[in-house]
């Protein structure tokens, strides 16, 4: 991959006007994405993916901050220089299919839709039936769409995405109204696809196992970045036969979630982490040999009280790391 992000999103912002009142979005999300990866984007509803994804396909402009798309600075581009990005840089592929086909139309004439539309009607029908075998559906290309079940519809629309050569795929719960195997068939069309095209996808989902499916996954939590799963190989299981990697064997995945730091080196600790150690408004920082701790802040009396038995100075790190600190390591 190529050492310079394909998409870069620094401080990004996006306020809505709903009656008298803002609601932000996103707040100052800051993202970099490489060229060629296959990633997943997860979080509660509300809490601005879905939001991310208009503004990286060019149908919603941010508030303020910095998002560059493949070399574009979306938010310095006039009205015009967007559409045409939205129409030659971007695919999409929407959860319901009445937003991606149209269903008097057959797949290949739905595929061949969107290059007569852009002025390149010529070899239109040869690309469509190219896409249509690249999803794994040459042999229906001429079916209705009544005839064709929801995963074979849903290949239809990433083929359609595909029609104007994008270099950025952005599908938002492709495979929200289908079940788990046409799910596994749809994820690996979009790894056929990364693989072979080195397509950037970003995939907007709630399924939690999505993460077995690409090359990491971030997680949005009150419109900023919050966390990075990664996926990384671990030994080769025992075979049938009790040899590493034999016959029957397997490479077991192993996934970290991280603590993502944005640019001012804000992070989001999970409610439940904060709960359970009783942080609430302020804490303290104690530096580690591992890292850091956050300590939950405590009243000055106490801290006189537990000194004044102990007979002298007792790092609060040392009384409650074990009990109710959160230790925070950095990555290795």
């Amino acid at each position: 991959m190529s050492s310079e992000p394909f998409i870069i999103c620094d401080n990004l912002v996006k306020i809505y006007k709903v009656a008298n009142l803002e609601v932000f979005a996103l707040q100052g999300l800051d993202l970099l994405i490489q060229p060629g990866e296959l990633m997943g984007i997860v979080g509660a509803s509300g809490s601005g993916k879905s939001t991310l994804m208009n503004i990286l396909g060019g149908l919603d402009r941010p508030s303020a901050g910095r998002v560059w798309v493949d070399g574009n600075d979306l938010l310095k581009m006039s009205d015009a220089a967007l559409n045409h990005y939205r129409r030659s840089k971007v695919g999409f592929v929407w959860q319901q299919s009445a937003r991606n086909l149209i269903p008097y139309l057959s797949a290949v004439e739905n595929v061949e839709l969107p290059m007569t539309l852009a002025g390149n009607a010529r070899g239109a029908k040869k690309r469509a039936r190219h896409l249509l075998t690249a999803v794994g559906l040459a042999e229906r290309s001429h079916h209705e769409l009544a005839q064709l079940s929801g995963g074979e519809q849903q290949r239809v629309a990433i083929a359609v995405s595909l029609a104007n050569s994008p270099t950025l795929l952005l599908a938002d719960e492709p495979t929200g109204e289908v079940d788990s195997q046409t799910a596994l068939s749809i994820y690996q069309t979009f790894q056929d696809l990364n693989r072979e095209l080195g397509l950037t996808i970003l995939i907007v989902s709630h399924d939690t196992g999505i993460a077995r499916q690409v090359q990491r996954v971030v997680a949005i939590r009150d419109g900023k970045l919050a966390s990075e799963t990664v996926r990384q190989a671990a030994s080769p299981m025992n075979g049938s036969d009790g040899d590493q990697g034999g016959e029957g064997g397997h490479v077991e995945e192993m996934f970290e979630e991280l603590v993502v730091l944005d640019s001012a080196g804000r992070l989001q600790i999970p409610k439940d982490y904060l709960q359970k150690f009783n942080i609430q408004g302020r804490a303290k920082l104690e530096m580690t040999e591992d890292g850091m701790l956050i300590v939950p802040a405590s009243s000055g009396t106490e801290d006189r009280l537990n000194e004044t038995q102990a007979g002298a100075m007792v790092p609060t790190a040392k009384r409650r790391n074990l009990r109710d600190a959160l230790r925070i390591k950095g990555k290795k």
